[in-house]
């Protein structure tokens, strides 16, 4: 062997030893970075958006893989945390699903029972209001006699609901006075006195209509608002009583 043979060997020898090196060192820092991240672990995310108290399902969440060590604590590791549940408040799409972004669907209490009763779906209450959300339950009456006045009413203030259907045609025999062909049955929970109110409206009102309490409010209409008339209206600028 010459010394250009020799060179070449000696050369051929300090590449692959550099090469072994150099791979060596990327496996080292893969290494220091996966014991820096840790362990991947299964967490989900949102898929879709979900308005406040809508129920979280399949359908609305996806599965992903994140380093453990990134993962708060609060983090559903399992869809069993949630199944039933519904969100506490309005959810965006991509984000990471965590235990108290959601809460247990809302249920009867003591001395309380549901009432179902169908709402005009023209106005306003289809995909608006879910189960957990408040309302006031506005009912309209004709006046008994020519000379008195029609009267708007809030028969029941922040009452609970706890369940909406689906929408549903209305039978136009039964109840020819509505405007509208279809409703949705909604069911709430109250107790004996409200429910009365409501079964009663229901029965004699011309209309009954919701309106939807902002979460968190916990105010309660004043009784000089709870009953208006045209004439009060025009004769003091404000709500009147019949």
């Amino acid at each position: 062997m010459n010394s250009r043979q020799r060179r070449g060997v000696v050369l051929l020898v300090v590449s692959a030893v550099c090469a072994v090196a150099a791979f060596a060192g990327v496996l080292a820092v893969v290494n220091d970075a996966r014991s820096e991240v840790g362990e991947k672990v299964t967490a989900y995310e949102l898929s879709a958006d979900v308005p406040a108290y809508q129920q979280i399902g399949s359908a609305n969440i996806r599965q992903i893989r994140v380093p453990s060590r990134w993962l708060p604590d609060t983090a559903v590791r399992d869809l069993g945390q949630v199944q039933g549940k519904i969100a506490a408040v309005a959810l965006k799409k991509g984000s990471l699903l965590q235990t108290d972004m959601v809460a247990a669907r809302p249920r009867l209490r003591p001395g309380q029972m549901e009432i179902a009763i169908m709402i005009d779906a023209e106005t306003g209450v289809a995909g608006k209001i879910t189960p957990g959300a408040k309302v006031n339950i506005f009912a309209t009456f004709a006046g008994r006699k020519d000379t008195d006045p029609d009267t708007s009413r809030i028969i029941v203030a922040a009452a609970q609901v706890i369940d909406v259907g689906e929408i549903k045609a209305f039978d136009k025999n039964a109840d020819a006075q509505r405007l509208s062909t279809e409703g949705v049955p909604i069911t709430f929970a109250l107790d004996a006195e409200d429910a009365q109110r409501v079964a009663y409206a229901e029965s004699f009102a011309e209309h009954v209509r919701l309106a939807l309490v902002a979460p968190g409010d916990t105010s309660a209409p004043p009784d000089s608002a709870r009953d208006y008339t045209l004439a009060g209206d025009s004769g003091s600028g404000g709500g009147g009583r019949p």
